[in-house]
């Protein structure tokens, strides 16, 4: 194998393979779903820039539609990269908290 540090050290004993791989695709789905913010969020900022740059009708409320879009573009992107640290956190306090138990144990 790999000499890669794994966030399972300590914990072989414990877990099996059917365990690693699921913590593997928690990882991997937080990780998908922040790509999939950030997809959204420029996607709502690059149509956001579309309708402020129409010039075909001189109307401000494309302007006004534009702008809405370019928010709601960065905001959406603020809220995804929250949700994925906090997930992020958590996943990582799971583990500690794994390791923990089983340092207890191998204690007693």
């Amino acid at each position: 194998m790999s000499d890669k540090p794994t966030p399972y050290i300590g914990l072989e004993d414990q877990l099996i393979l059917r365990d690693h791989l699921a913590a593997d695709r928690t990882i991997l789905a937080n990780e998908r779903t922040f790509l999939a913010y950030i997809r959204t969020a420029l996607t709502l900022f690059v149509a956001g820039l579309s309708f402020v740059h129409l010039k075909i009708f001189e109307s401000h409320i494309f302007e006004a539609i534009g702008i809405i879009f370019i928010l709601l573009g960065i905001a959406t992107f603020f809220v995804g990269l929250f949700r994925y640290k906090r997930m992020q956190a958590l996943i990582h306090k799971i583990k500690q908290e794994e390791l923990k138990e089983l340092g207890e144990k191998n204690a007693s």
